[in-house]
């Protein structure tokens, strides 16, 4: 993979790959891309223990799910990033034959990418799944996941949620994007969840939560606290309170941002924000 950057500037970068990638194609998801910046740029180069070839296999190497797979655009600037795939096919994002998808796919063979996603409250499922699959070969490493919060109005995750407790799945890292907001409104106006920390308790979970989920060292530390509970018979979840849109000022603390794109004007404001650091594709 390639050499690490200084990850304040690999942050930054991320969010202009994702403003460029929507700006182009006049389409996609940059709202909660920008608010996941610091948890994918820390997930993958700092966290994941990863193969130097990818593989679909998964043996022996940490494992990463995305189910909420509109915010996509992130996705792939990082595993761009990472070395996956070559930075400029960020430029074919939601292009028709790209490998790049408004929702990841795995029939073109992208690098990186393991389930198709974005038909919300699967991902939870898969995940258990390969968490299950490491148990049964013996396989040490770790199963990470990522969530929506709205994303949890769907009753499969909580059919998901009791049986990884049930069958002490303790290999799983779960997080949730706590945002607060979906496509249609706030969580909380459209189908308020109650305590979600209470309720991932009850079912027999670890629950941790980061309240700081847009800061590189608060997002750091909760996910090496995460990992310090696996293994302890109970799966494992974070809930990561981030601001969607973060980095870009009109975009933030609104819903109005899940799902358009900034126009030319809005672009360049959002550019001049996050100013070049590792060089555009």
């Amino acid at each position: 993979m390639a050499e690490k950057p200084n990850l304040k500037d690999f942050v930054t970068q991320v969010r202009r790959d994702i403003l460029r990638q929507v700006h182009k194609v006049n389409s996609g998801h940059p709202g909660g891309s920008l608010g996941c910046a610091e948890f994918f740029s820390v997930l993958f180069t700092e966290v994941l223990r990863t193969k130097d070839n990818f593989d679909m296999d998964g043996k022996e190497e940490d494992l990463f799910f995305l189910s909420n797979g509109h915010i996509s655009p992130v996705y792939y600037s990082v595993l761009s990033r990472s070395g996956y795939f070559p930075v400029q096919e960020l430029n074919t994002f939601r292009h028709i034959d790209s490998r790049l998808q408004g929702h990841p796919t795995t029939h073109e063979g992208l690098p990186g990418v393991r389930i198709a996603s974005g038909s919300l409250g699967q991902g939870m499922s898969v995940a258990i799944g390969a968490a299950l699959s490491k148990k049964l070969n013996n396989d040490k490493n770790l199963v990470y996941s990522l969530h929506g919060d709205g994303e949890l109005q769907e009753g499969q995750n909580w059919e998901a949620i009791m049986y990884a407790a049930g069958n002490k799945v303790d290999n799983l890292i779960a997080t949730v994007d706590y945002n607060g907001q979906q496509i249609d409104g706030s969580t909380d106006d459209v189908l308020p969840m109650g305590n979600l920390k209470a309720k991932f308790e009850a079912f027999g979970w670890i629950v941790l939560e980061e309240d700081n989920g847009n800061d590189i060292d608060a997002v750091r530390n909760i996910l090496a606290n995460a990992k310090s509970k696996t293994g302890q018979g109970k799966p494992v979840v974070i809930l990561l309170k981030t601001v969607m849109g973060n980095g870009v000022d009109f975009m933030m603390h609104t819903h109005a941002w899940h799902g358009k794109a900034p126009n030319d004007e809005q672009l360049e404001i959002g550019l001049n924000q996050n100013p070049e650091t590792l060089g555009d594709y």
